[in-house]
């Protein structure tokens, strides 16, 4: 390079930083074009919202030492989570979750389960025909009795709620 001569642009030079400039502005464009599509498409979502309701428990009858637990779970939102446990100070040994399944000649079995998916802007009812929460209760629960729950989410923080201590015919009294 001449000292009397300052750095001129050459058609070479200029060429090579046009094209050093262009990958990161591809990148970008890229990234930008599908964020863009994922947002669009409704896939970015919210974090979950969820609510719980309509907790209820069966009182233990005869010489059950288990018995079961219900809630209806919503799920507000536009994301999917998962219910992944659930807990109580009111059972020995725990609480599981479980699913029934027929078998043959009106038999059922029941079998735990890791986690349900709570889809985006969907409900999970839980019903003695399909999902509970089967439990040991601790003391001697009364129709009518309020049981404390923590039901434990994939994404939400752990949800507070009662149930209320119901006879399996459906009825607290």
């Amino acid at each position: 390079m001449n000292p009397q001569n300052p750095w001129r642009p050459t058609r070479r030079r200029l060429t090579d930083s046009l094209l050093a400039a262009i990958a990161p502005v591809a990148a970008f464009s890229l990234a930008l074009g599908g964020l863009t599509t994922w947002v669009t498409a409704g896939k970015a979502g919210s974090p979950a919202r969820i609510a719980v309701s309509n907790g209820r428990v069966f009182l233990p009858y005869g010489n059950s030492t288990e018995t079961a637990a219900f809630f209806d779970v919503m799920n507000l939102s536009g994301a999917d989570d998962r219910l992944v446990g659930v807990t109580t100070p009111a059972a020995r040994g725990g609480a599981e979750l479980t699913r029934h399944r027929m078998t043959g000649g009106g038999a059922a079995t029941r079998e735990s389960v890791a986690s349900v998916a709570i889809r985006a802007d969907g409900e999970l009812a839980m019903s003695p025909q399909d999902l509970d929460v089967v439990l040991q209760p601790k003391a001697g629960w009364r129709a009518g009795d309020l049981v404390s729950f923590t039901l434990h989410f994939e994404h939400h923080t752990p949800i507070r709620t009662l149930a209320v201590v119901i006879r399996p015919s459906g009825r607290a009294s």
